[in-house]
């Protein structure tokens, strides 16, 4: 596969670089690529790739380039403003895209833009980190076991704090709001208005719905019309939660989001690989049909998020180099299988019981 092409786009980030250093040690010499020549450099320079400054701006010479990749790994955030520019610079060149990204509107665009992927013969797979593949793939598993379900909630519990990335796609849906799917449309619903308690996979806690990507993900992977995604959450802090819902017309004004953006980028920072050695996620999902009264659970263990990520994006990445089917939108459990997760380094296997 070494005469392959890859490139990552936004290498220079903390978990694009994570993913470039991995692909070197696998053997591959991806094209490292972003909006900063002079942040791409030095990374180049040590891993001895070649680097190049383009702008998703400058569309033409986008997609000129990228007509001699056969593989895409966009790192590059906000995916909000990001992604659809590079899908649609991918789809022009004829070239396989894939990401990072958790947030909701990215998985709904790439949807969106599935007969025009389907027409150039290219995959549109976003979400090719921790979010979304563990909780996808079990999804996938559950509905597996209850072909005929009618709800899905989902849900994990985690040791790692909230990537730079993740933490700015929060701070996006303060101003909005949560969300779950109800009878197959997508509702938004107040901070904090839904809670349970749920174990996780390693006693019960209090939790709270998020506008989690699965929202959209797990619908377009199943069909289960009604869904929802947790994550645990003090009662104390969930009711801190809530009272933002007095504020959201003010948290999503421009420089409101965009002071918020900078403290994250002030304080956030990755963490260093022994750090994350020791952390790890419980992923938990229950899946039911109500007339029938079945009801299932599954959970699954993996690493932290940041290195289900990096295995995770080299995995779908390997699976599109050799892919011959057809083109389109598709979840990473649609792509490669549900047992994807399982593949994954520090990942058990999906336990399916009735709990």
């Amino acid at each position: 596969m070494n005469n392959k092409k890859i490139m990552i786009y936004g290498a220079y980030g903390y978990t694009g670089e994570l993913i470039a250093r991995e692909a070197v040690s696998r053997g591959y010499q991806p094209i490292l690529a972003g909006r900063s020549a002079e942040k791409l450099q030095p990374l180049a320079q040590e891993l001895g790739l070649a680097a190049m400054a383009i702008s998703l701006d400058a569309s033409e010479t986008l997609e000129r380039t990228l007509r001699d990749m056969d593989v895409v790994i966009h790192c590059a955030g906000p995916f909000s403003a990001t992604a659809e520019p590079m899908m649609r610079a991918c789809i022009a060149a004829g070239t396989h895209y894939q990401d990072i990204t958790g947030e909701m509107q990215v998985y709904q665009r790439a949807h969106n833009l599935h007969e025009e992927a389907r027409a150039a013969g290219i995959v549109l797979c976003p979400g090719t980190g921790f979010d979304v593949i563990p909780t996808d793939c079990l999804a996938a598993a559950l509905h597996e076991a209850i072909p005929t379900a009618t709800h899905l909630t989902l849900g994990f519990d985690s040791d790692s704090g909230l990537s730079p990335g993740t933490a700015k796609t929060s701070i996006e849906s303060l101003g909005v709001g949560g969300a779950v799917r109800r009878n197959g449309s997508i509702e938004v619903i107040g901070h904090g208005e839904l809670t349970r308690t749920i174990d996780f996979g390693r006693g019960e806690k209090f939790a709270v719905a998020i506008p989690w990507g699965d929202v959209a993900t797990a619908y377009y992977t199943t069909r289960i019309p009604n869904i929802e995604v947790y994550i645990p959450m003090s009662p104390r802090r969930a009711k801190k939660l809530k009272r933002l819902n007095a504020f959201r017309w003010l948290l999503k004004m421009p420089w409101v989001q965009n002071w918020l953006k900078q403290k994250v980028d002030k304080s956030v920072q990755g963490p260093s690989e022994e750090k994350r050695a020791g952390q790890k996620t419980w992923v938990w999902g229950e899946i039911r049909n109500d007339r029938r009264g079945e009801r299932k659970i599954g959970r699954v263990e993996t690493a932290n998020g940041y290195d289900v990520t990096v295995h995770g994006s080299l995995a779908v990445m390997e699976f599109l180099l050799s892919y011959k089917g057809d083109g389109g939108y598709f979840t990473p459990s649609a792509l490669c299988g549900w047992e994807l997760v399982e593949r994954l380094p520090g990942s058990s296997m999906i336990k399916i019981g009735i709990d």
